[in-house]
């Protein structure tokens, strides 16, 4: 790695070294990572929480293992007993040749899915610890070429795939001509302001003309904003606090120039977490706005009665839970309730809603072209879920998923499509029905 996004928008000319990546490594070390390492009783429980270890059956693919940076520098520095080993030279070194070989471990095998942080028996979030050692990974100039390329072109150009509102343009413009609507833009005062993932707008084009006709159909006070239109955070995939920030700011100062009262997060999973969570840790202070991912917000609109279908899917439907937006959000019924709108025969994966099994594909594994084995190796276990139910198609509501489980399903010559649970919703809307301007559901 030779260089990466800085605040400003540069990429730094400054080298990264093994020091600055330490001296990272040592900022994350807080009270919890600390008690985290302390009470790791080393069961080896997380490992059979882990897609990656279990389809490929390599140990070093333990959850707690990708840690080792973290907690060497932990226990020689932090604990009483590291600093008197230290006095002797006794402590294991974390050298750049280490990082080089866990650089796989942190980026390339962990999608950050928490399953291993459920369901440790001592509480330790262990995909939390992949975050922090993120950082000092980034630091110290072991990093996925992918990610930089990501982490670069979202400061920019404003979007990790180097998507500009051009583009968007012409998608809005088909939309409009195809259904007779207005995508509003820059609609000050406006209830929502709806964010979008460079994906959706690439792969699935057919999201923002559903989103369109159902908010049409709900009377919904909604826009997007051409200052920024991207929610994917590439700062908290590759682990830089300051990329995080900066892009995080970006959509509160669109949302605030608007005079927004609600900011959407699209169907990504991460996007919703980085925004939703992890934004105001990341700029110091609390947001003037509201935080919903689409898939809240249609259910708000459904308990509310203001989103009125008619017909039904017959064929068998199943579901996949995004992690970020099940797991670590607790977003698990409201897709439910949708589905249960427009789904005749609808049948739950056998482990689903917090306990569903990752895709495989997030935390930036997506954006890292050196996974993509891993990647598929990971997506067995998914594989299996849906070969368990037999379902003619599968529903997500995260881009990410949807191109993964798109992508494996192709891989392994599985026929089965996937689709977004809001086009769904859109393409079951009861038509000509008159559109009465309400204020937005919070």
């Amino acid at each position: 790695m030779s260089a990466t996004p800085s605040s400003n928008g540069s990429p730094e000319s400054s080298p990264f070294t093994l020091e600055r990546g330490l001296a990272a490594f040592r900022a994350e070390i807080d009270g919890p990572v600390a008690a985290f390492f302390s009470s790791c009783v080393h069961c080896g429980v997380c490992a059979q929480s882990c897609p990656f270890y279990l389809e490929t059956g390599d140990p070093k693919y333990t959850p707690i293992l990708k840690l080792e940076p973290l907690r060497l520098i932990w226990a020689a520095e932090f604990t009483l007993l590291g600093r008197l080993k230290g006095l002797l030279g006794l402590n294991k070194q974390v050298t750049d040749e280490m990082l080089t070989q866990w650089e796989e471990l942190i980026y390339d095998s962990c999608s950050m899915c928490g399953r291993c942080s459920l369901v440790c028996p001592v509480g330790n979030d262990i995909q939390a610890m992949v975050r922090k050692s993120r950082e000092g990974m980034v630091a110290s100039g072991h990093v996925p070429e992918g990610l930089i390329g990501a982490s670069v072109r979202a400061v920019q150009t404003g979007s990790p795939m180097g998507l500009q509102w051009k583009t968007l343009q012409v998608q809005i413009n088909h939309i409009e001509t195809s259904t007779g609507l207005t995508v509003p833009v820059d609609q000050a005062g406006a209830d929502y302001l709806v964010m979008l993932s460079s994906m959706e707008v690439i792969n699935f084009p057919e999201y923002l003309e559903a989103i369109t006709r159902i908010f049409d159909h709900a009377g919904v006070s909604w826009t997007l904003s051409t200052q920024c239109f991207e929610a994917t955070n590439a700062g908290i995939q590759i682990g830089n606090k300051d990329v995080a920030a900066l892009l995080v700011q970006r959509v509160v100062d669109a949302a605030v120039a608007l005079g927004v009262k609600n900011v959407i997060s699209p169907e990504c999973g991460h996007a919703y977490t980085a925004i939703r969570w992890e934004g105001p840790n990341l700029i110091g202070r609390p947001y003037p706005f509201h935080v919903f991912h689409i898939i809240e917000v249609l259910d708000q609109l459904r308990a509310a009665g203001r989103i009125k279908t008619e017909g039904m899917e017959t064929d068998r439907l199943s579901l996949h839970d995004p992690c970020n937006l099940a797991r670590k959000s607790g977003v698990i019924q409201q897709q439910r309730n949708l589905m249960d709108l427009i789904a005749a025969d609808f049948v739950e994966l056998k482990e689903h809603g917090k306990f569903q099994w990752c895709c495989g594909a997030g935390g930036g594994v997506s954006s890292n072209e050196r996974a993509e084995p891993l990647k598929i190796a990971a997506f067995k276990m998914k594989k299996a879920q849906i070969e368990e139910v037999e379902p003619a198609r599968m529903v997500t509501m995260c881009a990410t998923c949807r191109t993964q489980l798109e992508e494996g399903l192709e891989h392994f010559n599985m026929d089965i499509p996937v689709v977004g649970l809001t086009e769904l919703i859109a393409e079951h809307l009861v038509e000509h029905e008159p559109a009465e301007q309400a204020e937005g559901a919070t």
